[in-house]
């Protein structure tokens, strides 16, 4: 192999796969700081009070300040900590959530890595983001923050199972399980009425619960109830390493949120296929759609009471179980015997 072979065929893509996923992460990270202050703004505003409206005009740079206080603040480990793992966890948490986005097509043709198996590789990730949560609560060596990973051990591993088997009723109707497909095949002269989340309706309900309970998003914030664990498997945490987990956590609703907007919004599709929706460039419709998945996240957090563990154990394991799996079977019934079924 000559060098400009070598240069053609493998330097410069992998040049071109890091300077997108490079921008990729500014632009993420960047986005979430937003995210956050959004979602401290809405629930101010349910409360009726101001929220961050300090740092910067109206509080925008509130987010970049509390990064700044975490980066400088010492860091401190627990004397009976298991101090590799311990410092592990949360850098196991934050790059796998980061990872997820590696397959999410903001845009048509717009995605770093646009696979065949892209929903499988998301459904891994979230799977194993449950190793840094166990790992946190073990390496801190204190019950409080064992009692909590173990916790939110079950209540991951019991909503992915609901999560799942909704990705199946769309895999059912799409036949594809590449993201940018499923996309594609919610493109209709209908519009959003051709969408997934009027044809699949139960299944959009059950997958924003579930959603909300695999990031331990409020109602479903077991994982940190404070008037029982303390501050949950982060409760040894500080500076740095806590904000990691933070952001990972937030990384992981947003990309819930890609998620719902690709398998039952349209994705980058126009609410309507004329114009002049036509005219908005599809990452702005994707965007807007995201965003108005994460107010109904923040609206969530905003007003509903915290359930208690037995009540969240039940409606994953007797409700949305059974649920789920009974559509699995309605769906392929209906695809194999109207003959809609993808070929």
């Amino acid at each position: 192999m000559d060098l400009y072979e070598l240069w053609t065929s493998y330097l410069v893509p992998l040049i071109i796969i890091v300077a997108e996923s490079v921008l990729l992460l500014v632009v993420l990270l960047i986005a979430i700081a937003y995210v956050l202050y959004a979602d401290r703004k809405i629930w101010a505003a349910v409360q009726i009070r101001r929220g961050p409206n300090v740092v910067g005009p109206w509080g925008l740079l509130q987010s970049f300040a509390d990064l700044l206080k975490f980066v400088l603040k010492e860091p401190t480990i627990p004397a009976s900590a298991n101090k590799g793992v311990f410092l592990l966890a949360p850098l196991v948490t934050c790059v796998l959530a980061l990872a997820a986005w590696a397959v999410i097509p903001v845009n048509a043709g717009w995605v770093i890595a646009d696979i065949n198996v892209g929903i499988l590789y998301i459904f891994a990730i979230s799977s194993l983001m449950v190793y840094g949560v166990i790992m946190a609560g073990w390496a801190s060596n204190s019950k409080y923050p064992f009692l909590a990973a173990l916790r939110s051990a079950a209540q991951m591993v019991s909503y992915e199972v609901s999560i799942g088997f909704v990705m199946i009723t769309v895999l059912l109707c799409v036949g594809s399980l590449n993201l940018t497909a499923i996309v594609e095949a919610q493109e209709t002269s209908w519009g959003m009425f051709g969408w997934y989340w009027l044809w699949l309706f139960p299944m959009f309900v059950v997958f924003f619960i579930s959603a909300l309970a695999e990031t331990n998003r409020p109602p479903f914030d077991l994982v940190e109830a404070e008037s029982e664990l303390v501050a949950g498997f982060m409760v040894e945490y500080g500076s740095t390493p806590y904000m990691m987990f933070m952001l990972g956590e937030y990384v992981a609703i947003g990309t819930m949120c890609a998620m719902t907007t690709i398998l039952f919004l349209g994705g980058w599709l126009p609410p309507f296929p004329v114009v002049p929706f036509t005219w908005v460039p599809g990452i702005v419709w994707f965007s807007l759609k995201a965003l108005g998945v994460f107010f109904m996240f923040a609206m969530v957090k905003a007003f509903v009471p915290r359930y208690r563990y037995d009540q969240l154990m039940r409606l994953g394991w007797k409700v949305f179980l059974p649920l789920s799996l009974a559509m699995v079977a309605i769906v392929a019934a209906v695809l194999q015997f109207t003959g809609l079924a993808p070929r």
